[in-house]
């Protein structure tokens, strides 16, 4: 079995003038909110595999904060542009074709249509809006990453940052 997980970065600073929107930050109940899901996610799953996150700022920091809590170190942490300039299923699959066969699980870090889009095509029933730094887990019956397919996915679980 094959496991992709999306994690949406958290909450991040307002756009401004003085900062490019990749350069935002997350706010500090971002990193708060970043830090409770991280718990709850090591909780849920025992095996993330690899992390890969988008490059912005927002994403790179809730994908530190994320293997803080996990005990992965920052430099096991791949970093991928497509994941910020042109996420969406096409790259995903680019992305997977490079993932080594032994590894079962990657766990993603982005942003937001591509972070709801993604899931929902690969998950037979669909899935749900994505909002700041929800987690959803699509598991793939199938033993190479080549075999994953849209519409062929299962949700395993859904988790979202609580009011």
């Amino acid at each position: 079995m094959k496991k992709i997980i999306f994690v949406r970065h958290g909450r991040a600073e307002d756009q401004a003038s003085e900062i490019s929107d990749f350069e935002r930050s997350l706010t500090i109940k971002g990193k708060v909110l970043a830090r409770e899901m991280a718990k709850r996610f090591r909780e849920k799953e025992s095996t993330p595999g690899v992390f890969i996150t988008s490059p912005a700022f927002r994403a790179l920091e809730t994908a530190y904060i994320f293997a803080g809590e996990l005990g992965i170190k920052q430099d096991n942490i791949l970093i991928d542009s497509n994941l910020y300039h042109r996420a969406d299923i096409k790259h995903l699959f680019e992305l997977l074709k490079n993932i080594d066969e032994d590894i079962d699980a990657i766990t993603l870090f982005g942003h937001n249509p591509a972070f709801t889009e993604m899931p929902d095509r690969l998950c037979k029933t669909g899935c749900e809006f994505l909002t700041k730094t929800s987690i959803v887990c699509i598991s793939f019956p199938v033993q190479t990453w080549s075999e994953v397919k849209l519409d062929s996915g299962k949700q395993e679980y859904f988790l979202k940052p609580e009011k």
